[in-house]
């Protein structure tokens, strides 16, 4: 995946790399692009809370590392995520 990604589609791309957990993603109001991200668990409990650049939002390649590095994150942090792989 090479063509740039729209916002709502990083937005989507987020929200089901963290299942079975809810990922509430969100880009802020004031329109500089930057995404944000709370991983919330079956309690409601916000387990993971980041924020991703303008630039990565748009590129599918930095997109995917941030999530990877997200994902590794709560891993090490004991929560077990089903596999994923960013869409092609």
């Amino acid at each position: 995946m090479s063509t740039p990604l729209r916002i709502n589609e990083a937005l989507l791309i987020a929200g089901h790399a963290f299942e079975p957990f809810q990922c509430v993603a969100w880009a802020a109001q004031d329109g500089n692009g930057e995404l944000s991200l709370s991983v919330i668990d079956r309690s409601n409990t916000r387990i993971c809370r980041k924020q991703i650049p303008s630039s990565a939002c748009s590129d599918p390649a930095q997109l995917e590392s941030l999530l990877e590095e997200v994902r590794a994150e709560l891993g090490q942090k004991g929560y077990t995520l089903q596999s994923w792989t960013m869409p092609a």
